[in-house]
């Protein structure tokens, strides 16, 4: 039997961290099984032990792929207070109310994370400590202990905002949740306090 090369084996991997996320953050962590993560990656059962060893590990994999990319998006915004907010406005858009499977990892899934095995708890732990970092870091314009705090709050604010907006059936309350979630956040972080129009 002809053996795939490391890029090969690589590539697939990737695909399935890919998809698996996906789908997590769209229907649950529960809302899915093995048979169903290896299908949306155009595998078998049998590859699936060929990279994970078991779904936690898939989980705590994906967890650490998510919230890497959302820093990596984060770290690559312009210093300044003004692409901050952009993104505060963004995240608390109703496109990202409305395509959870492209979105926040924390907003879709921390209810369940918190709930799950401690290897995906850690891996959420370790994932989401340069995030608060990355953020206080971004908010120069207070003191650093300030800064930190007020980081931990906006992240918190933003994650439960969008959990409440969609978790309303009456669009117009939701679409309210996210404007007042705007201002709040705005009014948590934002240089001298200052309020933004939503």
């Amino acid at each position: 039997m002809a053996r795939y090369a490391p890029e090969h084996k690589e590539a697939t991997r990737r695909r399935m961290i890919e998809t698996a996320g996906r789908r997590f953050k769209r229907d649950g962590i529960d809302g899915a099984g093995i048979a169903t993560l290896v299908a949306d990656a155009g595998l078998t059962n049998g590859a699936f032990y060929g990279h994970f060893s078991s779904k936690d590990d898939l989980i705590a994999t994906v967890v650490t792929d998510q919230l890497s990319r959302q820093l990596a998006m984060l770290e690559s915004l312009p210093l300044g207070w003004a692409p901050l907010e952009a993104f505060v406005r963004d995240y608390l858009s109703p496109t990202h109310r409305d395509n959870p499977a492209d979105g926040c990892p924390s907003a879709a899934l921390l209810d369940e994370i918190g709930r799950a095995d401690a290897v995906v708890r850690d891996a959420y732990t370790a994932g989401i400590r340069p995030l608060l970092e990355l953020v206080a870091r971004r908010l120069d314009h207070l003191p650093e202990g300030l800064a930190r705090e007020r980081a931990t709050g906006l992240l918190t604010l933003l994650f439960s905002t969008l959990q409440l907006a969609r978790a309303v059936t009456d669009r117009k309350l939701s679409d309210q949740i996210l404007a007042a979630g705007v201002q709040n956040a705005l009014l948590l972080a934002a240089p001298n306090g200052k309020e933004g129009k939503a």
